[in-house]
């Protein structure tokens, strides 16, 4: 991701991390630019448990699987283990390009939940990073029951691929956050494009402030319920 400058030449190339297992609420591990991260947030809504294994972590990229035993609570999150890269934060319009590629297998489709991208942007470049005033997520699958945030309100060709546009909001540390969700009509279990394009959309379609939006995070994953395995490979550019 050159042009939002990651802090990979910033730092010695870390060891791999191998093994690895997180297991506790808000466990994670750390190779910059990358982290791995439990992040069982809502499992106050259910019962069950989840861990993550660190499959290789290094400063070139994130593999990991999760298995995750959740019950009850239908239709609430129940946790959102994920990777996730450092970058500079910058405004969205300076941002050039964002490539970005990412593998992954789940061995039970029979279950609520989704994979996906999701950053944040806001315009304090310093608000906290698990949320803001807008949210922009891209769904590589949706499982069950689960749907995006609010409702449809377009189809679009994002990256020569069809997608469903949906919009809602919802109140987050206090505050009102605009979700914007780009859904595949299948599966995508190999990815590989520059997620700039999503932005670009919704500055030239939505009236996406991008000028005075900093990006401040992006993450990899969002399970909710029920009896899955699901490995992840995550290589950013």
């Amino acid at each position: 991701m050159p042009n939002m400058k990651l802090f990979v030449g910033l730092v010695t190339l870390a060891a791999t991390v191998v093994g690895q297992k997180l297991c506790d609420k808000y466990d994670s591990a750390r190779s910059p630019p990358y982290s791995v991260n439990n992040n069982l947030w809502g499992e106050y809504q259910g019962t069950g448990s989840q861990c993550v294994y660190i499959d290789s972590l290094s400063s070139a990229g994130a593999s990991w699987h999760t298995t995750w035993i959740w019950n009850g609570g239908k239709g609430t999150v129940k946790s959102y283990s994920n990777s996730g890269v450092d970058f500079e934060k910058k405004l969205v319009s300076d941002v050039r390009t964002i490539p970005t590629g990412v593998e992954w297998t789940q061995d039970n489709t029979n279950v609520d939940a989704d994979v996906a991208y999701d950053m944040f942007t806001a315009a304090n470049v310093d608000h906290a990073t698990y949320s803001g005033d807008y949210e922009l997520m891209i769904w590589l699958a949706r499982y069950g029951t689960i749907q995006p945030i609010g409702k449809q309100i377009d189809t679009a060709t994002v990256g020569g691929r069809p997608w469903e546009v949906w919009y809602g909001t919802s109140i987050q540390a206090g505050a009102e956050q605009k979700t914007y969700s780009f859904v595949p009509v299948n599966p995508i279990n190999n990815y590989k494009g520059d997620l700039k394009a999503f932005f670009d959309y919704l500055s030239s379609t939505q009236s996406f402030p991008s000028a005075t939006q900093y990006l401040i995070s992006k993450r990899t994953f969002d399970p909710h319920a029920s009896v899955v395995e699901l490995s992840l490979t995550q290589h950013d550019e």
